[in-house]
């Protein structure tokens, strides 16, 4: 993330350079992008040094959620920054488009997407490896930056080719349109997580899990609920023994249960049973209903 911040600091400093020297506006839209993407980073790297922080007397569940904020956050700025784009290309279409230094533009755009592309694809690598939201955010939006630079380059390539110079708007526009795109994707992501959506494919997991866990044991199970916080993965699920259980066996066998779900949610996995006997297992209590 330290590296990513540098990347956007000193990728933005050239974007805004190219940007004025040649007075295009699909370069503009690619300088302004790197402008929302540099505050995002800023406090996606604050973000990411709270989620590390341990759990406290004021927040027991630790602090990882705040990952799921960086990546709204992101989204947001990206969505705005779109906006911004728009007008400007709406703008030169008005009242006209001229571009100069066309040579160096180029140089410096090709330059921040490889940069950018490399960036972009390790970010989303280690952010689907941890499970991380926060990574997976900033990795597409550095890859929102490459497809923004893509779309110059080839604006500025046909303007080369054809002389109509009307290339350049048109570009900016389809770049906001894939900005707005990736921004949406990333406050629904975002908003998902805040309201403890749960994951389709990881239920899927723990279901299969539970049922040879607890089949081979001769229980049975209900009320699974599972939720990821950003970093950590936390279940809870109800046990029914037999009635004539004792707490100490029941309990090991719980236990048991309890470290085969955190080995399938390794490293972060946080489970917590309840135990209940098979004489009240359709008594279900009123603060636990879904």
């Amino acid at each position: 993330m330290h590296f990513s911040l540098l990347a956007a600091f000193v990728l933005l400093g050239a974007k805004v350079t190219a940007a004025v020297v040649t007075g295009s506006s699909a370069i503009y839209s690619d300088a302004a992008e790197s402008v929302v993407h540099f505050l995002a980073v800023c406090f996606a790297v604050w973000a990411l040094r709270l989620v590390h922080k341990p759990a406290d007397e004021t927040h027991h569940f630790g602090h990882d959620k705040v990952s799921f904020l960086s990546a709204g956050f992101e989204g947001a700025m990206i969505s705005a920054a779109a906006m911004l784009i728009f007008y400007e290309a709406i703008r030169q279409m008005i009242f006209g488009v001229e571009i100069e230094n066309l040579g160096f533009g180029v140089m410096v755009t090709a330059m921040a997407a490889c940069i950018n592309l490399v960036l972009g694809l390790a970010l989303l690598g280690l952010g689907k490896r941890s499970g991380s939201p926060l990574l997976r955010a900033n990795g597409m939006h550095v890859l929102t930056d490459v497809w923004s630079s893509v779309a110059v380059l080839v604006a500025l390539g046909l303007y080369q080719s054809t002389g109509w110079v009307w290339w350049d708007p048109l570009a900016a526009m389809l770049a906001a349109l894939n900005i707005v795109r990736v921004g949406y994707r990333l406050i629904r992501e975002s908003l998902g997580g805040l309201l403890d959506e749960s994951d389709p494919e990881i239920e899927k997991r723990i279901r299969s899990l539970l049922d040879i866990e607890a089949g081979k044991r001769g229980l049975s199970y209900h009320n699974l609920r599972h939720r990821h916080s950003g970093r950590t993965h936390w279940v809870e699920f109800h046990l029914v023994f037999d009635d004539a259980q004792t707490v100490g066996l029941a309990h090991e066998a719980a236990t048991e249960i309890e470290a085969s779900v955190a080995a399938l949610l390794h490293p972060d996995g946080r489970v917590i049973s309840h135990l209940e006997p098979k004489s009240a297992e359709d008594l279900e209590e009123s603060w636990e209903e879904r």
